[in-house]
C-alpha cells in the first residue's frame, strides 16, 4: 500500500499547537511521509493564536512529501468561537471544503476537529474518511471527562459541567447534528482499549478499532547528548502539561517525606503557579519549565522512573511509552489506561494512595535490579507494541480493510446504517 494522498485534518500543528495530539499528528505524517505517501495538514492558526498570549512561534521547514496548510483570518477569535458554536467551520468553510474536494486524497483522517471545523467538517471532501480520537471530545464537550474540574467523570452533567468550566454550552451537542455528521466517516479509531469502551460507556454509538499512538524506532546510535546527567542526585521525572488533571497535586507532598531523590517536572501550564506554591520550600522538587524535544531523552535516560500520576481519565498514556523507549521504568496511577500499557509492557508499577507512591520510588530507587527489569521489560514492550515499525503497518493494513468494504458497499449492497454498540442516552 505506497503511493496515496492523505489529508490530515486537525485544530493544531507544531509549532501553534499546546499538547500531545499535534505532535501525534505530525508524527503520523511523516511517518507515512517516508514511506512513499503524500501527505497535506490543514490546521487552524486562528485556533492556536485564540488560547495563546505572547508571540507567534517561527515556522520551520517541513519534511519532504508534506504539504501544511495553515487557516488564518482577520477574524481570529471570533472565528474560533462561531465554528466552537455553530459547529462547522463557518469562516474556513469554503477553504477547507475546496481543499478537500480537489485534493484527490485517498484518505482523509480527521484528528481534533473541535475548532478547525466541528462536526461540520467531517462531510467535506471524497475518499477513505477516518477519524482518531486523540480525546474524548466525541462524548465531552470538555474533552478529558473531567466533571466540574474537580473529578474523574462516571456520569454525564454536561451543561453544568461545561458552565463550571468558564466554557458556552454547544447547542448543536443537544440535538442529532454531531451523529448525522458522523456517519460520513468510514473508519473510527481510538487510541487504547480504554478509551473505546469509555466512548461506549458514555452512548458513542458506532464501532471503532484500536490503535495506539507510537513513537519512532530507536536511533541505531545513541546520540552523546544521552549520555549527559542533568543532575548529579538521583531523581524521579514528570513530563507533561502542568494542569489540575495530570495529578501532581498529591505527588509533590510525598517529596517532603522522601528525602532520598529529587522530582524534576518538567513542563508549563495554568497550574504550575499552585504547584510551584504547595513545593515551596522543599529544594528537592525542581520546575524545568519547558523541556525541548531534543533534550528530553537524556531527562529520561537517567531517571530513577518516570511519573504518570493522572487522575483524569487519558485516551493514552504517551509518556510512558516515551520512558520505555529510553528503557526507564514507569509508577503510574492506576487509572485509565494506564494499568493495561503498564501490564502489557511488565514495564513499571502502578500506585492508588500516597503511600503506594512512596513503596514504589524507595523499589525503584534502591532495587537496581528490579529496575533494570522493568526498564527492559519496558523497552522490549515498546518495540513489539507502540514503535513505528509495530503501529504504522497496522494503520495501514486498517485503511486497507476499511476500503474494501466501502469498494464493497458501493459496488452493489445497500449500505445500512452503523448499528449501535451500546445503550446509552445519547452522547452530548
Amino acid at each position: 500500500m505506497s503511493g496515496l494522498r492523505f489529508c490530515m485534518v486537525t485544530t493544531f500543528y507544531p509549532p501553534h499547537h499546546f499538547g500531545g495530539d499535534a505532535v501525534s499528528v505530525q508524527r503520523f505524517s511523516r511517518a507515512l511521509a517516508r514511506r512513499g505517501h503524500h501527505v497535506v495538514v490543514i490546521y487552524d492558526v486562528d485556533a492556536f493564536k485564540t488560547l495563546h498570549d505572547g508571540p507567534e512561534p517561527a515556522v520551520p521547514p517541513e519534511e519532504d512529501g508534506i504539504e501544511v496548510v495553515r487557516l488564518r483570518s482577520r477574524l481570529g477569535t471570533l472565528s474560533s468561537l462561531l465554528t466552537h458554536q455553530v459547529g462547522r467551520p463557518v469562516v474556513h468553510e469554503s477553504t477547507i471544503r475546496k481543499i478537500l474536494g480537489a485534493g484527490n486524497f485517498d484518505v482523509i483522517n480527521f484528528h481534533n476537529v473541535s475548532l478547525v471545523g466541528g462536526p461540520g467538517v467531517l462531510s467535506a471532501g471524497t475518499g477513505l474518511k477516518v477519524y482518531t480520537a486523540h480525546e474524548h471530545w466525541l462524548v465531552c464537550p470538555n474533552h478529558v471527562l473531567w466533571r466540574h474540574g474537580r473529578e474523574a467523570c462516571t456520569g454525564k452533567e454536561c451543561t453544568r459541567c461545561v458552565i463550571r468550566e468558564g466554557r458556552p454550552p454547544q447547542p448543536w451537542r443537544y440535538t442529532a447534528y454531531l451523529e448525522r455528521q458522523l456517519r460520513h466517516v468510514d473508519l473510527f479509531l481510538a487510541m487504547s482499549e480504554f478509551s473505546r469502551d469509555k466512548h461506549h460507556e458514555f452512548g458513542f454509538p458506532f464501532p471503532m478499532q484500536v490503535l495506539p499512538n507510537f513513537l519512532p524506532d530507536p536511533e541505531p546510535e545513541e546520540p552523546a547528548t544521552w549520555s549527559e546527567r542533568p543532575q548529579q542526585r538521583p531523581y524521579f521525572l514528570f513530563v507533561g502539561r502542568l494542569e489540575r488533571i495530570k495529578g501532581l497535586d498529591d505527588v509533590i507532598p510525598v517529596f517532603d517525606s522522601y528525602p532520598d531523590a529529587d522530582l524534576l517536572v518538567a513542563g508549563d501550564g495554568d497550574h504550575a503557579p499552585a504547584l510551584k506554591r504547595l513545593a515551596a520550600g522543599n529544594p528537592r522538587v525542581k520546575f524545568l519549565g519547558r523541556v525541548p524535544l531534543a533534550d528530553l531523552p537524556r531527562y529520561y535516560r537517567h531517571a530513577v522512573a518516570a511519573l504518570v500520576p493522572s487522575v483524569c481519565f487519558e485516551s493514552y498514556g504517551i509518556v510512558l511509552i516515551e520512558a520505555f523507549r529510553y528503557g526507564t521504568p514507569v509508577i503510574a496511577r492506576r487509572i485509565g489506561p494506564f494499568p493495561d500499557i503498564v501490564e502489557r509492557a511488565g514495564g513499571g508499577e502502578l500506585f492508588t494512595t500516597p503511600a503506594e507512591l512512596r513503596r514504589s520510588l524507595h523499589r525503584l530507587q534502591h532495587d537496581g535490579e528490579l529496575r533494570r527489569r522493568l526498564g527492559g521489560a519496558g523497552y522490549q514492550g515498546f518495540l513489539r507494541h507502540w514503535s513505528e515499525s509495530a503501529v504504522i503497518p497496522r494503520y495501514l493494513d486498517l485503511l486497507h480493510d476499511a476500503m474494501d468494504r466501502k469498494r464493497s458497499e458501493r459496488a452493489g449492497s445497500v449500505r445500512e446504517a452503523p448499528q449501535p454498540v451500546a445503550a446509552g442516552a445519547g452522547y452530548v
